[in-house]
């Protein structure tokens, strides 16, 4: 399956679960530095996209683009691995937690050296500890860990010259793989299953024993006892990173 496939399928949810985190925002805004002009490549709903700046965006699910908000920038559909933009035509390229679905990580480097002089990525560490997946769902961790590039690989691609930690706030109101890392029972939710690329590519026979382990754990409080810890953290290193290049 597509990426584009596969959001038209799951996507219908993404404008409510997958809201732009303020404190996430804050961080890609240091990282755009003095760019006036920014594509956003795998836009999706408009996540992210910088304010006081001239923004375009390309995304290739009809599905997401119709999520829009009518204030949002202009959006086209199409691919990073050929992105319908003419050579040095931004200041600035971003790709937000999009990585893992292109076809051809060089090629959409490629592309995004091409049309811009800084490329800004927000990606993650394939098979970073989390209890989730080690607890409850291995076969999360299986697509997680299979075919995905690591931090390393796109970091070399792209002659990255700095790659950052990007910590996870405890009420983090964008809900990606590892955002309810303190809020367990959202992922009993299947709506924020649905908004969750990972969750949306099992059948919901395969996540149904770790559903029943983790509502267990959770009314006997097993989860609780075992990540105390946790409760008391305003951030969770998640494993995602963010790669600068110029």
């Amino acid at each position: 399956m597509t990426t584009g496939q596969l959001y038209e399928r799951i996507g219908g949810g993404y404008a409510r679960h997958r809201r732009s985190d303020p404190r996430l925002v804050a961080q890609l805004d240091r990282a755009l530095g003095d760019a006036r002009t920014v594509l956003n490549v795998g836009a999706g709903t408009g996540s992210y996209e910088p304010g006081g700046r001239r923004v375009v965006a390309v995304e290739p699910s009809a599905v997401m683009l119709a999520q829009r908000p009518a204030h949002a920038p202009p959006a086209v559909r199409g691919l990073a691995e050929a992105l319908p933009v003419a050579d040095d035509a931004v200041d600035a390229a971003l790709a937000v937690l999009t990585v893992h679905h292109w076809r051809d990580l060089r090629a959409g480097a490629r592309e995004l050296q091409r049309v811009a002089r800084r490329q800004v990525i927000l990606h993650f560490v394939p098979g970073h500890p989390f209890w989730l997946a080690d607890e409850y769902f291995p076969e999360l961790r299986d697509l997680e860990t299979t075919g995905n590039p690591s931090v390393e690989e796109v970091a070399d691609v792209l002659g990255a010259s700095r790659v950052e930690v990007v910590p996870v706030p405890w009420d983090c109101t964008d809900g990606f793989f590892s955002a309810y890392w303190r809020r367990p029972d959202a992922y009993l939710d299947p709506e924020v299953r649905a908004a969750i690329s990972y969750f949306a590519r099992l059948d919901d026979a395969v996540l149904a024993p770790g559903l029943a382990r983790l509502r267990a754990d959770l009314e006997s409080g097993a989860w609780r006892d075992r990540h105390a810890d946790l409760l008391g953290r305003d951030e969770f290193d998640g494993g995602y990173r963010l790669l600068v290049a110029e």
